[in-house]
């Protein structure tokens, strides 16, 4: 039976790379993917990852009706065996319907790749809309790591290095951006993310061993 799949984990854990490493496996079986993406790192109709594939994709601009330009490519004679979207969190949660649609009347196997929630800890509204409707949920085995060594469960956005927890939920940057480069992202464990302790705020100081917070009187 079709699936909508929804592969998830933070920033830097290889969901590009598994979503192009799906399409070249099924390509060598004489599948056909339909790419989809969103604001792409490599710039618009781009899906890359950070090891340095990429391949062409159809950019999901806001408004897009993702089930109508499936069922316009098939009508069209363009073949379609199923689809991959990369940075799903960007969609909105009317997009994220048409997907499922796209699996419920279409019999297309959807594979969605995104990360489940912003700088501020809060659910990117397409990742939201996935939780509830995928047929399965996939947590990327390749695990992200904060500077401090710990498994990363959280992504922060920096700006000129400090580490910010207000402002608009998407803005696209990258991870390991120099500090000097306006708006960047790093993963952090929770304990430094809730701390706003970056890897270049840690180096910037000596570091104290952790204590226990005590209210000043």
């Amino acid at each position: 039976m079709p699936e909508l799949v929804f592969f998830s984990g933070t920033m830097d854990c290889g969901k590009s790379t598994l979503a192009l490493q799906i399409a070249h496996n099924r390509s060598a079986r004489g599948l056909q993917a339909l790419i989809f993406t969103r604001d792409d790192r490599a710039g618009e109709g781009k899906l890359s990852s950070r090891l340095g594939l990429v391949t062409d994709a159809v950019e999901a601009v806001r408004g897009m009706d993702l089930y109508a330009y499936v069922v316009d490519r098939v009508s069209q004679g363009g073949r379609v065996d199923y689809l991959i979207v990369d940075e799903a969190q960007f969609l909105a949660p009317d997009q994220i319907d048409q997907l499922a649609r796209v699996v419920d009347d279409l019999d297309l196997d959807v594979y969605a790749f995104g990360i489940t929630t912003d700088f501020r800890t809060r659910l990117f509204p397409g990742s939201q809309r996935l939780i509830e409707l995928a047929d399965r949920i996939e947590t990327l085995q390749v695990e992200a790591m904060c500077w401090c060594g710990a498994r990363a469960t959280h992504n922060a956005r920096t700006v000129g290095g400090e580490m910010v927890v207000e402002g608009e939920q998407v803005v696209v940057g990258d991870v390991n951006r120099p500090a000097e480069t306006e708006v960047g992202y790093e993963v952090l464990c929770r304990r430094h993310h809730r701390r706003r302790m970056t890897g270049a705020s840690a180096r910037a100081g000596v570091l104290s061993p952790d204590v226990l917070p005590v209210a000043s009187a």
